[in-house]
This record gives structure tokens, C-alpha cells and sequence, in this order.
């Protein structure tokens, strides 16, 4: 079984189930589970895996299949599926008083915190490993903290083995853990490089207190024992940004244990308390969204001191609210008549479409064009994922953006910069089952 793989789930299942990091045993069938899905060549094999076993095993061991089913997904570029599968929910403070419009103002997350961060050393923001809509504002932020001064990127899904990455420019499979195969996440590492920043990978096949431990002191020795004047800007996964014991139980997170061997506060950032999980309009999430609505990131305001609202005011700085995005349509909506579209290649007509909708956030402000693409594209070979690669990386690149078909009439958007891709449709062996070059163009 794959020690990395294995010791991930051990965190994984503490955050997303218990909400505590308490030391997690494995019964037989989530062992085989692990290791069948840390062996499968792909992550849509390990997609078509896990929806095969799931409906095999007892109730309480689904748990952790969902939890893989739900990162599979997002991988995949179905990223409201992704959600709904597994609807993750953090417990809130059983005191939290929410905001409202008589004593708070809205205001714009990214200058906010780049505000904030002018006099920091170290910032702090955190993603939901399943939601990459929590990834959109680390790629919004990375320019404007390197305008700054800030030198070093920090990401957790970066691993130590591709030593070429910054030469390069671009991850591949090889530079990171399976959350790095998300075309934004490689977004995120692309911009850095592009911008400059010094690339830290931090995280290590560790759980419990060691993890947390060993994660800082790779920060302090990689970065601020060698550049005593670095400035460190961090994307890290869910509760590791805390200064304060609480989301994980007794241990001591990461940003509390790197603030005691550097002496600099963090500035910390949440994203995942407040998650947009389903469509349930009473929940906290939708409250805040509904009484102070935003088409971007955003935080709140104190009216009378400036101050932002802080839903864990110990543990972090800053509660980042998101504009809602689920849509049911994710998951399909017919449309019946002659299509015209989503046709590369003189590839067949299809008459009747199963639309699958894909959130208006992965336009990146405009910056991303639509692009239409079907399930024509896998040559009758369903299930099928669609990658577009830029010109010249090889097939292990992470894509620009990818979509996985699982019906043969689904048709969908993918979402590219101007410019000419590589187009590659493969099955869940990696057979290649189409080849095309594409043109996006400008507006």
C-alpha cells in the first residue's frame, strides 16, 4: 500500500469526519480499499473503482470510499459532483454569533487581505481538498502579495519529487499528490513560478502531531533559517493555518508550531468553515451569503472598527465567504434539437444532449474562455476523460483543464486562455481514443 496514500487518509478521515486528529485504524475492507485505489493507473480507474465498491460496502465503511469518490471527482473537472457527493460541513463554534448588516459590511476578499499583508511575514490561506472553488483566491492573491515583497510559495500538494519543477515551469503527475492533478490547482504552481516565488514543497507521509510538526519545520529550515528577511506565502489544507489548538482536537497545528520557531504571528485566512455544501438556504454559509451578497471572495467588515469578522478569532484571522455556485445542473439537463457545437474534428451530431452545467467561476474573471466539448470526443468508449494540454507538455502535465464523461450524449464547456491546445481524449487504461489540436480565441 502506498505509505503516502495511506497516511493522508489517516488525516483525512480525523478533519472531514470527526473534525478531531484522533488516531484513525482501518478495518480489513478500508485497508483493501486503500490499497486497490493507491494502486489503479489513473483517477478515473480509481473513479470507476470506487463507484463499483461503494454500493458493496457496509455503511460504516463508505465513509472513506465517498471521501476518495469526492476528490476523484474534483480531479476530474466535476467539481460540483465533487460537493454533492460528499457534502463536508465543519462543526461551528456552539457560540457563534453571525454577522449582521446592521454592524458588518462586505468588502472585497482579495484587497482585504493583501491590505493585511503588507506589514506580514508569513500568509496563510487554506482549501477544502475537494472544493477547488477554495483555490480560486490563492491564484487571485499571488501577484499581489509578490508585488509586495513576498519570495516564497509554499503548497501542500507539492512533494519532493521533481527537483526540475521551477526550471521547467509546469507540474506534472510526478510533482505532487493526487490534489495537484485539479488544472487549477496546477494553475496555482504555474502562476508562482511565472511570478518568481522560490517554490517550498512542505508536507511529509506523516499523521497526527508529527505531521503538523514536521510541516513547520520544513518551512522554517527550507525558508527562514536560510533568508532571515523571506517573506513565506503558504496554501495549505484545512485547519493546519490555525494559531490555535481546537479544529484538531489536542494537537498543535502548523501555523501555531511555525509562529513558535520563527517568532512571526501569520497572517491566517479560512476558507473551509464556511462552505457552500449543498443547497440548504438555512445553514451559516447561506445566511452570510444571503445577507451580504457577492459575486466574488469577500469578507466582513466591523462598521464601527474596521476590524474583519473571524468565525475562530484564536485560531485564524479572516472568514472568507464565497459567492454560492451549486447547481443540480451539474449533474445534467436535456436539451433536445440539431446541435451545431461541440464538435472537434467532423466528429458525429448528437440530437438529443444531456448539458452538463460547470460553474461560471472557472472563467477566472474573463480571463477563461468557454469552450464547448461532448462526449463524442470518446469515440464510443464511456467513460472518458477530455484533457487540453498546453502546446509542447507531455501527456503527465497537468492539464489546463479536463472533464471526465460518464454519459454518452453528456456535453459540457471547458474553460482556456486564448490560445492553441492539444487536445487528448483517454479511457479509464489510458488508451488514447482521440488526438486534436484546438484554437481558443481572443474575444
Amino acid at each position: 500500500m502506498s505509505i503516502n496514500l495511506a497516511s493522508r487518509a489517516v488525516l483525512l478521515v480525523a478533519l472531514l469526519v470527526s473534525a478531531s486528529a484522533l488516531a484513525q485504524t482501518f478495518n480489513p475492507s478500508e485497508l483493501k480499499l486503500l490499497d486497490t485505489i493507491g494502486h489503479e493507473p489513473n483517477t478515473l480507474a480509481r473513479y470507476q473503482y470506487l463507484s463499483q465498491e461503494i454500493p458493496k460496502l457496509a455503511p460504516d465503511d463508505r465513509v472513506l470510499a465517498m471521501q476518495f469518490m469526492s476528490f476523484s471527482l474534483d480531479e476530474l473537472g466535476l467539481y460540483d459532483q465533487a460537493i454533492f457527493s460528499f457534502p463536508l460541513r465543519d462543526r461551528l463554534p456552539s457560540n457563534l454569533v453571525l454577522p449582521t448588516a446592521a454592524d458588518w459590511k462586505a468588502a472585497n476578499a482579495a484587497d482585504v487581505i493583501t491590505s493585511l499583508a503588507a506589514n506580514r511575514r508569513i500568509v496563510m490561506i487554506n482549501e477544502a481538498h475537494h472544493d477547488t472553488h477554495t483555490r480560486l483566491l490563492t491564484l487571485e492573491l499571488l501577484p499581489r502579495l509578490r508585488a509586495l515583497g513576498f519570495n516564497y510559495f509554499a503548497a501542500e500538494a507539492l512533494t519532493e519529487n521533481d527537483p526540475d519543477l521551477a526550471k521547467r515551469g509546469y507540474p506534472t503527475s510526478k510533482s505532487g499528490t493526487e490534489y495537484l492533478r485539479d488544472p487549477v490547482y496546477g494553475d496555482i504552481v504555474r502562476e508562482a513560478i511565472r511570478l518568481g516565488y522560490i517554490i517550498v514543497p512542505y508536507d511529509n507521509g506523516l499523521a497526527g502531531q508529527a505531521r503538523e510538526n514536521g510541516q513547520a519545520e520544513t518551512l522554517y529550515r527550507k525558508v527562514f533559517a536560510k533568508d532571515p528577511h523571506a517573506r513565506l506565502f503558504v496554501h495549505a489544507g484545512y485547519a493546519h493555518i490555525d494559531k490555535a489548538v481546537g479544529r484538531l482536537g489536542e494537537l498543535r497545528p502548523m501555523a501555531m508550531r511555525l509562529e513558535a520557531l520563527t517568532g512571526i504571528t501569520p497572517l491566517s485566512i479560512d476558507q473551509t468553515d464556511l462552505l457552500e455544501t449543498g443547497l440548504d438556504t438555512t445553514d451559516a454559509y447561506h445566511r452570510l451569503a444571503h445577507a451580504f451578497p457577492s459575486g466574488k471572495p469577500e469578507v466582513l467588515l466591523n462598521l464601527r472598527t474596521g476590524q474583519p469578522w473571524s468565525a475562530r478569532p484564536a485560531a485564524y484571522d479572516l472568514s472568507v465567504i464565497l459567492p454560492p455556485s451549486l447547481t443540480i445542473h451539474a449533474f445534467g439537463e436535456y436539451k433536445y434539437g440539431y446541435r451545431n457545437d461541440s464538435i472537434v474534428g467532423g466528429l458525429p451530431h448528437i440530437d438529443d444532449t444531456n448539458e452538463m452545467q460547470r460553474a461560471d467561476w472557472l472563467s477566472l474573471d474573463g480571463k477563461r474562455r468557454p469552450f464547448p466539448i461532448s462526449a463524442a470526443l470518446c469515440r464510443n468508449s464511456i467513460p472518458c476523460v477530455v484533457d487540453v494540454h498546453y502546446p509542447g507538455e507531455p501527456d503527465d502535465a497537468i492539464t489546463a483543464d479536463r472533464y471526465a464523461f460518464m454519459g454518452s450524449k453528456e456535453a459540457t464547456l471547458l474553460y482556456l486562455r486564448p490560445g492553441r491546445y492539444r487536445l487528448l481524449a483517454r479511457g479509464s487504461d489510458g488508451t488514447h481514443l482521440l488526438e486534436h489540436t484546438i484554437n481558443v480565441p481572443q474575444p
